[in-house]
């Protein structure tokens, strides 16, 4: 039986949502929502949209509304869309108890895919009755297969707000590649998608890789693949040219489609002021193909690791959690007191060894990072005792 999409814009009039950063969710929600009911049209996958402008719908009106469309049968796919808030960062998805966590899994890979870390995908029981959803759009849409889906936090103080605001439409994009891959129906990309490929009988990494003038490596990195097996209609997301540095000049990043300065920075551990100024920027404004220095030309220090200060952070702390000492903190950085700064960027002292703690950045992959570093994904995995490519952010990862 084909599946059928119900597509829902959380919140709508009289109830804003949560708002902050110049983010309204009620009014980002509908422009998500907009985007995905275009591309499953585009890809012939029937949907309807729950609202289509600012209006309000309360408890009892929101599931009655999906469930008028095509009723109450399982092979109805709910998609329930919102924004976060309390100071996280990274999107969550929240699933049915009636459902498996099939499709929330496949949304979680695709967002990792866009760059967007997934802090989890998850079940949430009703306190007075366990058996029950805590979330009324799940608890009362019997039958169908209903998610709500948490892009990220509007507070985010990572990377979540220049996300949700400028690359809103990839994260969308990795929702339609999530379900085209679900429910069975060829994929094609997005505007912003980038290049994608639906494997098909007889498909190999090796053969795609072939086909596309990328490595395996690669291309495995590209879509955290812990393995060479694939599935038949599986999504592949292939890397550009632009997305992979070229060793001999692995210094510099070239920019594409999507990216800002402060995802960038943030991804090679640098401020904005940092990158802007390696590169004698002015503006912020960026173009497509532009490549940027992202390794100062001294590089007395350079293979140091940083650390962005954060609320309730202390010399104390970050000098305990590096296993150094607050003097090496102030006099690698030219600190004269212990105050601190929340966004400040601290250089941290190596240890006497050849070998460094690097703190793993929304966007990094392990090839990335054994780039950057001058040494092999194996070489990584082996040391940290890794059995997979998926990373997570924040994850200390001792650099061989």
């Amino acid at each position: 039986m084909a599946k059928k999409i119900v597509i829902d814009a959380g919140h709508g009039g009289e109830d804003p949502g949560t708002s902050a950063n110049g983010i309204v969710e009620k009014d980002l929600t509908l422009k998500i929502s907009e985007y995905l009911h275009k591309r499953f049209d585009e890809l012939g996958i029937p949907n309807e949209m729950t609202r289509t402008g600012d209006v309000t719908l309360g408890p009892d009106d929101r599931p009655t509304k999906a469930q008028s469309f095509y009723g109450n049968s399982s092979d109805v796919i709910l998609l329930s869309n919102h924004v976060n808030a309390g100071g996280g960062d990274g999107a969550e998805i929240i699933y049915s108890l009636r459902n498996s966590d099939k499709l929330s899994n496949l949304i979680a890979q695709e967002f990792a895919k866009a760059g967007q870390n997934v802090r989890k995908y998850y079940q949430r029981r009703l306190p007075s009755d366990p058996s029950k959803d805590y979330y009324y759009i799940l608890r009362d849409t019997p039958n169908n297969e209903s998610l709500i889906i948490e892009y990220g936090f509007v507070d985010s103080t990572g990377d979540d707000v220049e996300q949700l605001k400028n690359d809103w439409e990839d994260l969308a994009e990795a929702v339609v590649r999530a379900v085209a891959s679900y429910v069975g129906v060829p994929y094609s990309g997005g505007s912003s998608s980038g290049t994608s490929y639906v494997v098909k009988s007889g498909d190999t990494l090796w053969s795609i890789a072939k086909k596309y003038g990328v490595s395996v490596d690669e291309l495995k990195e590209k879509n955290n693949l812990s393995s060479n097996a694939l599935s038949l209609n599986q999504i592949l997301i292939i890397p550009t040219k632009d997305e992979i540095v070229d060793e001999d000049n692995g210094d510099y990043y070239t920019v594409v489609a999507g990216d800002t300065l402060y995802g960038i920075a943030n991804r090679y551990g640098l401020t904005v002021d940092e990158l802007k100024s390696l590169n004698n920027l002015t503006s912020n404004t960026l173009s497509i193909g532009q490549k940027l220095l992202i390794k100062p030309t001294d590089t007395s220090d350079g293979s140091l690791e940083t650390y962005t200060v954060k609320k309730g952070d202390n010399l104390y702390k970050i000098a305990l959690q590096y296993d150094t000492t607050v003097d090496a903190l102030k006099t690698l950085n030219g600190l004269t007191s212990n105050l601190l700064s929340i966004g400040q960027v601290l250089k941290i002292p190596s240890s006497s060894t050849n070998e460094m703690v690097y703190t793993v950045v929304a966007g990094d992959n392990l090839y990335q990072i054994a780039r950057r570093f001058g040494t092999t994904v194996a070489a990584i995995m082996s040391r940290n005792n890794l059995t997979t490519n998926l990373l997570s952010v924040g994850q200390k990862l001792i650099i061989p």
